[in-house]
């Protein structure tokens, strides 16, 4: 229920985000490492759409400056994250500028079939225009974009996300966005009724004493510089 009811929890909730960033403004102001909100995470649903998006996301966005003018306002997109596609015939329409942010998630099971139904170079090819018409092609129209989860199996032992990885440590090069790596947790204490469940896409090891694998850390280490100027 809460995932079809994604953009009416938003609706009837403006208060409670304008208290919630009214009542942690001081405690927010003072860690200079908050520096914004994201409004939703992973939209899907059958309430789902276009004009949706624009009604909730515009006033969810106002509702956030009104109480709090001094962060950064993150709108996710459509299909959990991955499309923003509709920004190009359609613009946001808000009183404020210069603080808005939009935000993408992409893993290799996002285009499963792709990378299993083709040799790499024609699936790199896919998934990169994929991505360009859904998320990069806000880079060029001026627009900050933060692709704000994206990960692999660390075992290096799933043949796809190895493939997607190659790809994608690419494509944020070229492209020089913005980024955040799920996860950095090792283990759950309980996750999905099982207890101790070891995450193997974090970067910690399963008792967090550790990086699960250096290797991985020095190839993440080639996209964290910028390569464009701002």
């Amino acid at each position: 229920m809460m995932v079809a009811m994604a953009f009416l929890v938003m609706s009837i909730s403006m208060q409670g985000l304008a208290y919630g960033t009214k009542s942690n403004s001081c405690h927010v102001y003072r860690i200079p490492n908050v520096v914004g909100i994201s409004l939703r995470n992973e939209l899907r649903g059958s309430r789902e759409n276009v004009d949706n998006w624009f009604r909730y996301m515009q006033h969810g966005a106002e509702t956030v400056h009104s109480a709090n003018p001094n962060i950064l306002v993150v709108f996710s997109g459509l299909n959990f994250d991955l499309d923003l596609s509709f920004l190009g015939n359609k613009s946001v329409n808000l009183s404020f500028t210069k603080k808005l942010v939009f935000e993408a998630h992409r893993y290799g099971f996002t285009d499963l079939a792709i990378w299993e139904g083709n040799d790499v170079n024609k699936a790199c090819g896919i998934v990169r225009d994929d991505m360009t018409s859904k998320t990069g092609f806000l880079l060029d129209k001026g627009f900050p974009l933060f692709v704000s989860e994206f990960g692999m199996d660390e075992r290096e032992t799933n043949t796809n996300d190895n493939k997607f990885m190659n790809f994608f440590l690419s494509y944020a090069a070229e492209l020089d966005f913005d980024w955040a790596i799920w996860a950095l947790t090792g283990s759950y204490h309980i996750r999905e009724g099982t207890t101790d469940m070891e995450e193997f896409d974090g970067l910690l090891n399963f008792d967090w004493s550790g990086v699960r694998n250096p290797g991985f850390l020095q190839r993440i280490s080639t996209i964290q510089s910028p390569s464009k100027p701002p």
